[in-house]
Protein backbone atom coordinates (compact mmCIF):
# COMPACT_ATOMS: atom_id res chain seq x y z
CA UNK A 1 0.00 0.00 0.00
CA UNK A 2 1.54 3.53 -0.87
CA UNK A 3 1.43 6.24 1.75
CA UNK A 4 -0.03 9.56 0.97
CA UNK A 5 2.97 12.30 1.55
CA UNK A 6 2.83 14.21 4.69
CA UNK A 7 1.73 17.72 4.27
CA UNK A 8 4.79 19.99 3.56
CA UNK A 9 4.77 23.53 4.67
CA UNK A 10 5.41 26.84 2.60
CA UNK A 11 8.87 27.05 2.13
CA UNK A 12 9.37 23.82 0.99
CA UNK A 13 6.98 23.71 -1.58
CA UNK A 14 8.11 26.84 -3.02
CA UNK A 15 11.81 25.60 -2.62
CA UNK A 16 11.10 22.77 -4.92
CA UNK A 17 9.22 24.93 -7.95
CA UNK A 18 11.91 28.44 -7.50
CA UNK A 19 13.28 26.87 -10.77
CA UNK A 20 11.89 23.91 -12.20
CA UNK A 21 10.12 24.17 -15.72
CA UNK A 22 6.49 23.72 -14.93
CA UNK A 23 3.42 22.35 -16.11
CA UNK A 24 0.62 23.71 -14.47
CA UNK A 25 -2.79 22.07 -13.57
CA UNK A 26 -5.83 24.30 -12.45
CA UNK A 27 -9.03 23.69 -11.48
CA UNK A 28 -12.31 25.51 -9.74
CA UNK A 29 -10.36 26.21 -6.72
CA UNK A 30 -8.31 29.12 -8.94
CA UNK A 31 -11.43 30.86 -9.95
CA UNK A 32 -13.45 30.49 -6.24
CA UNK A 33 -11.65 34.06 -5.43
CA UNK A 34 -13.31 35.81 -8.42
CA UNK A 35 -16.56 34.79 -7.04
CA UNK A 36 -17.45 31.74 -8.78
CA UNK A 37 -17.98 28.56 -7.01
CA UNK A 38 -16.70 25.52 -6.99
CA UNK A 39 -18.03 21.63 -7.13
CA UNK A 40 -16.22 20.06 -4.20
CA UNK A 41 -14.64 22.50 -2.35
CA UNK A 42 -14.74 21.98 1.77
CA UNK A 43 -18.02 22.46 2.95
CA UNK A 44 -20.01 22.66 -0.51
CA UNK A 45 -23.11 20.50 -0.76
CA UNK A 46 -22.93 17.45 -3.54
CA UNK A 47 -23.71 18.81 -7.07
CA UNK A 48 -24.66 16.82 -9.87
CA UNK A 49 -24.15 18.31 -13.04
CA UNK A 50 -26.01 17.67 -16.32
CA UNK A 51 -24.53 14.97 -18.57
CA UNK A 52 -24.40 14.80 -22.36
CA UNK A 53 -27.32 11.94 -22.85
CA UNK A 54 -29.34 13.87 -20.30
CA UNK A 55 -29.16 17.16 -22.35
CA UNK A 56 -29.36 15.83 -25.72
CA UNK A 57 -32.86 13.57 -24.24
CA UNK A 58 -34.81 16.27 -25.76
CA UNK A 59 -36.53 19.89 -25.19
CA UNK A 60 -37.66 19.89 -21.69
CA UNK A 61 -33.35 18.88 -20.61
CA UNK A 62 -32.34 21.71 -22.61
CA UNK A 63 -34.90 24.40 -21.42
CA UNK A 64 -33.72 23.20 -17.90
CA UNK A 65 -29.87 23.54 -18.93
CA UNK A 66 -30.41 26.99 -21.00
CA UNK A 67 -33.23 28.50 -17.99
CA UNK A 68 -30.27 28.11 -15.63
CA UNK A 69 -27.38 28.78 -17.19
CA UNK A 70 -29.18 31.81 -18.89
CA UNK A 71 -29.35 33.19 -15.13
CA UNK A 72 -25.62 32.25 -14.18
CA UNK A 73 -24.10 33.69 -17.34
CA UNK A 74 -25.58 36.69 -16.57
CA UNK A 75 -24.04 36.77 -13.64
CA UNK A 76 -20.85 34.28 -14.37
CA UNK A 77 -19.20 37.07 -17.17
CA UNK A 78 -18.78 39.58 -14.61
CA UNK A 79 -16.69 37.97 -13.18
CA UNK A 80 -12.70 38.73 -13.16
CA UNK A 81 -9.36 37.23 -12.75
CA UNK A 82 -8.13 37.40 -9.52
CA UNK A 83 -4.61 37.24 -7.94
CA UNK A 84 -3.52 33.53 -8.29
CA UNK A 85 -4.91 33.89 -12.17
CA UNK A 86 -2.66 37.15 -12.73
CA UNK A 87 0.30 35.49 -11.16
CA UNK A 88 0.03 32.25 -13.45
CA UNK A 89 0.30 34.76 -16.43
CA UNK A 90 3.22 35.85 -15.18
CA UNK A 91 5.26 32.92 -14.24
CA UNK A 92 4.07 31.70 -18.23
CA UNK A 93 4.56 27.89 -17.30
CA UNK A 94 5.60 25.59 -20.07
CA UNK A 95 1.55 24.62 -20.13
CA UNK A 96 -1.04 26.00 -18.23
CA UNK A 97 -4.00 23.34 -18.30
CA UNK A 98 -7.19 24.42 -17.25
CA UNK A 99 -10.07 22.37 -16.31
CA UNK A 100 -11.68 25.83 -15.68
CA UNK A 101 -14.49 27.06 -18.43
CA UNK A 102 -14.58 30.98 -17.23
CA UNK A 103 -12.17 32.06 -19.63
CA UNK A 104 -10.22 33.83 -16.59
CA UNK A 105 -6.55 32.51 -17.08
CA UNK A 106 -7.07 33.93 -21.03
CA UNK A 107 -7.99 37.05 -19.92
CA UNK A 108 -5.58 36.99 -17.26
CA UNK A 109 -2.89 37.20 -20.16
CA UNK A 110 -2.30 33.28 -20.18
CA UNK A 111 -1.26 32.35 -23.74
CA UNK A 112 0.38 28.66 -23.52
CA UNK A 113 -3.01 27.19 -22.41
CA UNK A 114 -5.06 23.95 -22.59
CA UNK A 115 -8.66 24.38 -21.96
CA UNK A 116 -9.63 20.50 -21.36
CA UNK A 117 -13.01 21.36 -20.82
CA UNK A 118 -13.43 24.04 -23.32
CA UNK A 119 -15.28 27.67 -23.47
CA UNK A 120 -18.62 28.84 -21.59
CA UNK A 121 -18.42 31.85 -23.49
CA UNK A 122 -18.43 30.07 -27.03
CA UNK A 123 -21.84 27.95 -28.09
CA UNK A 124 -21.50 25.04 -30.56
CA UNK A 125 -24.80 23.90 -32.81
CA UNK A 126 -25.02 19.88 -32.26
CA UNK A 127 -26.13 19.76 -35.83
CA UNK A 128 -23.99 21.80 -38.24
CA UNK A 129 -21.04 22.44 -35.47
CA UNK A 130 -21.18 26.34 -36.08
CA UNK A 131 -19.73 28.00 -32.92
CA UNK A 132 -20.96 31.64 -32.26
CA UNK A 133 -20.55 33.39 -29.00
CA UNK A 134 -22.40 32.81 -25.78
CA UNK A 135 -22.94 36.85 -25.71
CA UNK A 136 -25.07 36.86 -28.69
CA UNK A 137 -26.77 34.02 -27.28
CA UNK A 138 -27.72 35.78 -24.08
CA UNK A 139 -28.93 38.50 -25.92
CA UNK A 140 -31.27 36.59 -28.01
CA UNK A 141 -32.78 34.95 -24.84
CA UNK A 142 -33.01 37.81 -23.56
CA UNK A 143 -35.61 38.63 -26.24
CA UNK A 144 -37.12 35.48 -25.96
CA UNK A 145 -37.55 35.64 -21.93
CA UNK A 146 -38.77 38.86 -21.04
CA UNK A 147 -38.11 39.41 -17.80
CA UNK A 148 -37.09 36.27 -16.23
CA UNK A 149 -33.65 37.52 -15.38
CA UNK A 150 -35.79 39.77 -12.78
CA UNK A 151 -38.13 37.35 -11.79
CA UNK A 152 -35.12 34.94 -10.40
CA UNK A 153 -32.96 37.81 -9.23
CA UNK A 154 -32.35 36.18 -6.20
CA UNK A 155 -31.58 32.20 -7.10
CA UNK A 156 -28.32 30.81 -5.67
CA UNK A 157 -25.32 30.75 -7.98
CA UNK A 158 -24.03 27.46 -8.84
CA UNK A 159 -20.67 26.50 -10.55
CA UNK A 160 -19.93 26.90 -14.36
CA UNK A 161 -22.91 29.74 -14.53
CA UNK A 162 -25.32 26.90 -13.47
CA UNK A 163 -28.00 28.64 -10.28
CA UNK A 164 -30.32 26.45 -8.61
CA UNK A 165 -33.70 26.89 -10.33
CA UNK A 166 -36.46 24.14 -10.48
CA UNK A 167 -38.75 26.67 -12.47
CA UNK A 168 -37.93 26.23 -15.94
CA UNK A 169 -40.65 24.82 -17.75
CA UNK A 170 -41.65 28.04 -19.67
CA UNK A 171 -38.42 29.25 -21.01
CA UNK A 172 -38.20 29.67 -24.31
CA UNK A 173 -34.88 28.08 -26.03
CA UNK A 174 -33.17 29.47 -28.93
CA UNK A 175 -32.25 27.94 -31.96
CA UNK A 176 -29.21 27.82 -34.26
CA UNK A 177 -29.59 30.98 -36.35
CA UNK A 178 -27.82 28.93 -39.08
CA UNK A 179 -29.42 25.26 -39.18
CA UNK A 180 -32.65 25.72 -36.87
CA UNK A 181 -30.26 22.56 -34.96
CA UNK A 182 -30.31 22.42 -31.09
CA UNK A 183 -27.22 24.74 -29.53
CA UNK A 184 -25.06 23.44 -26.45
CA UNK A 185 -22.54 25.50 -24.95
CA UNK A 186 -19.22 24.56 -26.28
CA UNK A 187 -17.59 22.57 -23.26
CA UNK A 188 -17.33 19.25 -22.63
CA UNK A 189 -19.74 17.71 -20.38
CA UNK A 190 -19.99 14.94 -18.39
CA UNK A 191 -20.53 12.05 -20.11
CA UNK A 192 -18.40 12.96 -23.48
CA UNK A 193 -14.47 13.06 -23.90
CA UNK A 194 -12.10 15.37 -24.10
CA UNK A 195 -10.94 15.74 -27.83
CA UNK A 196 -7.74 14.07 -28.17
CA UNK A 197 -5.98 16.85 -29.98
CA UNK A 198 -6.02 18.38 -26.15
CA UNK A 199 -4.77 15.17 -24.18
CA UNK A 200 -2.25 14.70 -26.23
CA UNK A 201 -0.57 18.33 -26.18
CA UNK A 202 -0.63 17.76 -22.36
CA UNK A 203 0.83 14.59 -22.26
CA UNK A 204 3.64 15.44 -24.31
CA UNK A 205 4.02 18.58 -22.22
CA UNK A 206 4.36 16.60 -18.80
CA UNK A 207 5.81 14.43 -20.59
CA UNK A 208 8.97 16.49 -21.16
CA UNK A 209 8.99 17.53 -17.39
CA UNK A 210 10.86 13.94 -16.40
CA UNK A 211 13.40 15.17 -19.17
CA UNK A 212 14.21 18.79 -18.00
CA UNK A 213 13.58 17.56 -14.65
CA UNK A 214 10.79 20.11 -14.44
CA UNK A 215 7.50 19.72 -12.12
CA UNK A 216 3.82 19.58 -12.34
CA UNK A 217 1.77 21.63 -9.96
CA UNK A 218 -1.38 20.99 -9.39
CA UNK A 219 -3.61 24.55 -7.98
CA UNK A 220 -7.38 24.25 -6.84
CA UNK A 221 -8.33 20.87 -8.61
CA UNK A 222 -9.84 17.91 -6.07
CA UNK A 223 -8.49 15.88 -9.19
CA UNK A 224 -11.80 14.15 -9.24
CA UNK A 225 -12.75 13.16 -12.52
CA UNK A 226 -10.10 11.81 -14.30
CA UNK A 227 -9.47 14.13 -17.15
CA UNK A 228 -6.96 15.90 -14.71
CA UNK A 229 -5.84 12.94 -12.94
CA UNK A 230 -4.64 11.01 -15.81
CA UNK A 231 -1.44 13.77 -16.00
CA UNK A 232 -0.86 13.10 -12.23
CA UNK A 233 -0.67 9.84 -12.49
CA UNK A 234 1.04 9.96 -16.06
CA UNK A 235 3.88 12.57 -13.74
CA UNK A 236 3.85 10.29 -10.75
CA UNK A 237 5.24 7.19 -13.42
CA UNK A 238 7.70 8.89 -14.67
CA UNK A 239 9.27 10.36 -11.16
CA UNK A 240 8.47 13.52 -11.93
CA UNK A 241 7.37 15.92 -8.55
CA UNK A 242 3.88 16.46 -8.01
CA UNK A 243 3.16 19.46 -5.62
CA UNK A 244 -0.68 19.88 -4.80
CA UNK A 245 -1.81 22.53 -3.47
CA UNK A 246 -5.68 22.54 -2.99
CA UNK A 247 -7.97 23.29 0.38
CA UNK A 248 -9.62 19.86 -0.03
CA UNK A 249 -8.33 16.25 -0.08
CA UNK A 250 -7.41 15.04 -3.64
CA UNK A 251 -7.77 12.05 -5.57
CA UNK A 252 -4.10 12.53 -6.61
CA UNK A 253 -3.28 12.55 -2.96
CA UNK A 254 -1.17 9.61 -2.79
CA UNK A 255 0.39 10.24 -5.93
CA UNK A 256 1.68 13.80 -4.69
CA UNK A 257 5.31 14.07 -3.85
CA UNK A 258 4.65 17.56 -1.89
CA UNK A 259 0.95 18.47 -0.52
CA UNK A 260 -0.40 21.96 0.66
CA UNK A 261 -3.71 22.73 2.04
CA UNK A 262 -3.38 26.25 0.98
CA UNK A 263 -5.42 28.76 -0.90
CA UNK A 264 -4.31 28.81 -4.53
CA UNK A 265 -4.48 32.90 -5.07
CA UNK A 266 -1.87 33.36 -2.21
CA UNK A 267 0.40 30.26 -3.07
CA UNK A 268 0.46 31.72 -6.85
CA UNK A 269 1.49 34.82 -5.43
CA UNK A 270 4.34 33.98 -3.39
CA UNK A 271 5.31 31.49 -6.34
CA UNK A 272 5.55 34.19 -9.04
CA UNK A 273 7.63 36.47 -6.39
CA UNK A 274 9.95 33.50 -5.63
CA UNK A 275 10.47 33.15 -9.35
CA UNK A 276 10.75 36.20 -10.99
Amino acid sequence: MTLAPSPVGLHEALELLATRDLVVLTGAGCSTDSGIPDYRGPGRPPRAPMTYQEFVSGPAAQRRYWARSHLGWGRMRGAEPNAGHRALATLDPELLITQNVDGLHERAGSRRLVALHGRIAEVVCLACRDVTTRASLHERLAVLNPGFEQRHAEVETRPDGDVDLDDTDDFVLAACVRCGGVLKPHVVFFGENVPADRVERCYAAVDALADSGGALLVAGSSLTVMSGLRFVRRAAKAGTPVVIVNRGATRGDDLATHRLHAGTSEFLVQLAAVRA
